[in-house]
């Protein structure tokens, strides 16, 4: 029967007496585990930033109506033709309006839809923005502002003002961070819009809106979805633009293809909006997750490297424990259990280096005009990492203490003696 106080004094004993061994192991695990820790939280709370700044502003689906060519040309209708080769230029598309045709009923049916967190309605019209002698051309997208707070992070990308002046003005306007920056304009000023007819409004600056990429915020600017309709002269079911927000995202491509045939409309998910922003975010997190990953096996043979050089110091203790009648397998358990309780103490002392370094760069202030709101570097600190950091602690210095120990426990003690 092992007797586990025995074998845990002795390796206790071999650690004390080597200090210098057991604090450079215990170091290497900590400065291991620690570097791992603070790699992967910074780096996916980067990933994750970048991925808010984009997913965020994107419905899950989107439904609009595109205008495209006629599948039928006139020419294909003349039987004449049916069996030549026909070469048509400038070919036009076919009439239709921007607008979503019954976009009120879709919107009804959207909402009663369990797996809808919500749907709301847009309208997008070019126009031209006039302050003084300065014209410039962009979008004014009208929207239902507090259903998008709702359901997206739009008031965090409102830097001066708020969406209830908005809500509360019905002549109020969101402008661009861009396009206010050019024109001199804040809250509170006056710009008017010209639409492409040459209608001309005036509107109250009652917020700048940024949403951190340089070309939409030189462009893009909101107001009221009733606004938006009566300057372009439309009726109140004129809607060109319907954002549908789910519960569950992996649902979106499926209820994409399924709205666009139940209803004869365009729709997107987001994960077709945003195919290339996904492959290279994937990129990121596999070199993030690579990299760690090449800390913590370095770290572990170092932790070998060490154990292998202790257990030739301890040649003599090992023949000497033998010979008392200790057997090859208490021998094993003895030089175990020390890399055991190296990779314990190293790997709590590396999770609290991870963490202090996390916090710390978490604190750092990091000041940028293109992310208004984010005032510190992005950290995540996820439970997960320090299980994954104390668990790979153990595993690590269990493999690298266990050749060593395998080593130690076939020493021949008669032949260490006789060596002597």
């Amino acid at each position: 029967m092992t007797n586990w106080k025995v074998i845990l004094n002795i390796a206790k004993t071999h650690l004390l007496t080597k200090m210098k061994s057991t604090v450079t192991a215990s170091l290497g695990v900590t400065f291991g585990i620690g570097a791992y820790i603070t790699l992967v939280s910074f780096m996916t709370g980067l990933n994750q930033m970048l991925d808010d700044l984009i997913l965020n502003q994107t419905p899950h689906i989107h439904l609009y109506n595109e205008i495209e060519p006629s599948e039928k040309q006139p020419v294909s209708l003349y039987k004449d033709f049916e069996n030549s080769l026909n070469v048509v230029h400038s070919v036009k598309p076919k009439q239709s309006q921007l607008k979503i045709h019954n976009a009120l009923p879709i919107l009804d049916y959207l909402k009663k839809d369990k797996g809808v967190r919500g749907a709301t309605p847009q309208m997008r019209v070019q126009i031209f923005y006039l302050s003084g002698s300065i014209e410039l051309g962009g979008n004014l997208t009208g929207i239902d502002i507090m259903e998008e707070v709702r359901l997206s992070n739009f008031r965090d990308y409102i830097i001066d003002g708020s969406p209830e002046a908005l809500r509360n003005l019905e002549n109020g306007i969101l402008l661009g961070a861009g396009l206010a920056k050019k024109m001199s304009l804040g809250v509170g000023d006056r710009v008017q819009v010209s639409t492409v007819k040459g209608s001309v409004f005036p509107l109250k600056i009652v917020g700048i809106y940024q949403s951190g990429i340089a070309e939409i915020d030189n462009i893009q600017s909101y107001a009221n979805l009733s606004t938006v309709q009566r300057i372009s002269g439309e009726a109140q079911n004129y809607i060109t633009d319907i954002n549908v927000k789910l519960h569950d995202l992996a649902e979106a491509l499926p209820m994409s293809k399924k709205l666009e045939k139940q209803f004869d409309i365009k729709a997107t998910d987001i994960n077709t909006a945003n195919a290339q922003f996904e492959t290279g975010s994937d990129i990121r997190n596999l070199i993030t997750y690579a990299v760690s990953i090449t800390l913590l096996i370095v770290a572990g043979f170092g932790i070998y490297n060490i154990l292998n050089m202790l257990i030739y110091e301890k040649m003599n203790d090992i023949a000497i424990l033998k010979a008392t009648g200790f057997s090859g397998s208490d021998v094993q358990l003895i030089f175990m259990s020390q890399a055991m309780i190296i990779g314990l103490l190293g790997g709590i002392l590396g999770l609290i280096v991870g963490f202090g370094l996390s916090v710390f760069i978490d604190q750092l202030p990091f000041d940028t005009e293109a992310l208004p709101t984010i005032t510190t570097f992005p950290v995540n600190m996820q439970f997960s990492y320090y299980v994954i950091g104390i668990v790979f602690a153990l595993l690590s210095t269990f493999v690298a203490g266990y050749l060593p120990s395998n080593k130690a426990r076939k020493i021949d003690p008669v032949r260490i003696i006789r060596g002597n």
